[in-house]
């Protein structure tokens, strides 16, 4: 994991659950602000956040408007959030996370789709063969996009592969994906497409037709959502409700000391045993594709 580490405050699949942070030297951290996006920026090797394991269930995320911005359970009226499995999906059919440093900002129209920002860290569908833990930080080679349009607001899905995995070697862009994975695309589309409709939502729509962008496309369509977060953190973009306290970023006026970070954990509930997963959750969910 790269020296990172997390400490589990509360139950998980309770509404106070927090995953935080921590360096290699045990010092707390942001997951959003202080990991860095690049593993290594001459291969074009990201940083990836893992905030969900493949076959789950519960939608876990980076809490961007609380400080540390630790992983949580997402919250919709008052339950907390677990994505339905639309037959034949069972959960997330990729570990899927974030890469840290970037930030869709809601502020700016994207010129490929047309809507703005989704007002979070850019999200990723890592299509390797291990089933990665809750808050792992993984080396992720950049492959692809689709691009979401989730409620109107633009959601770039980047495709990419854990730089461990056996095969890694073998995929250096989308084309290499539908090769050897065939079907993958296709029901990560159906997957993205379908997965609010057991809540009473719509299908979700693409931007290029629900068609998957090239590797090169991908990396600029990060690289420009890194800028947005360096106007965030640096205070030159108003970030709204964004948490943005951090302990690395030099020259941002949201840099807080280790004794603050650590009375932010410190104030949280101690860890506890999971709380079980309601058996609705394991629902499967038919019905006439469109």
């Amino acid at each position: 994991m790269a020296g990172y580490s997390v400490e589990e405050r509360a139950a998980p699949h309770s509404l106070e659950y927090r995953l935080f942070f921590k360096d290699a030297a045990g010092c707390y951290i942001s997951p959003f602000h202080d990991i860095p996006i690049y593993a290594d920026a001459g291969k074009n090797v990201f940083n990836m956040v893992v905030e969900v394991p493949r076959w789950t269930n519960a939608k876990m995320e980076i809490a961007t408007k609380d400080p540390l911005n630790p992983i949580k359970q997402d919250v919709k009226k008052g339950k907390l959030r677990y994505v339905a499995n639309v037959f034949p999906h069972k959960g997330y059919i990729w570990n899927y996370g974030a890469i840290p440093q970037t930030w869709e900002d809601p502020g700016h129209k994207d010129e490929n789709t047309g809507c703005c920002g989704d007002n979070d860290p850019i999200d990723v569908c890592e299509i390797g063969s291990k089933v990665c833990s809750r808050g792992e930080v993984i080396k992720v080679k950049v492959l692809g996009t689709l691009a979401l349009i989730d409620e109107g607001e633009t959601d770039w899905k980047i495709i990419a592969i854990n730089v461990e995995d056996p095969e890694a070697d073998s995929y250096n862009d989308i084309s290499d994906v539908r090769r050897m994975k065939p079907g993958y695309l296709e029901a990560t589309v159906d997957w993205f497409r379908r997965y609010k409709v057991p809540d009473g939502k719509p299908e979700n729509q693409f931007a290029f037709n629900g068609e998957f962008k090239d590797k090169d496309f991908a990396v600029n369509v990060i690289k420009s959502t890194h800028e947005h977060w360096k106007a965030l953190i640096a205070k030159k973009t108003d970030g709204g409700e964004i948490n943005c306290t951090n302990l690395t970023v030099s020259n941002s006026p949201f840099c807080c000391s280790q004794e603050c970070a650590k009375a932010t954990v410190d104030a949280a509930p101690p860890s506890k045993a999971a709380n079980p997963i309601p058996p609705e959750v394991d629902k499967w969910f038919y019905y006439q594709k469109n």
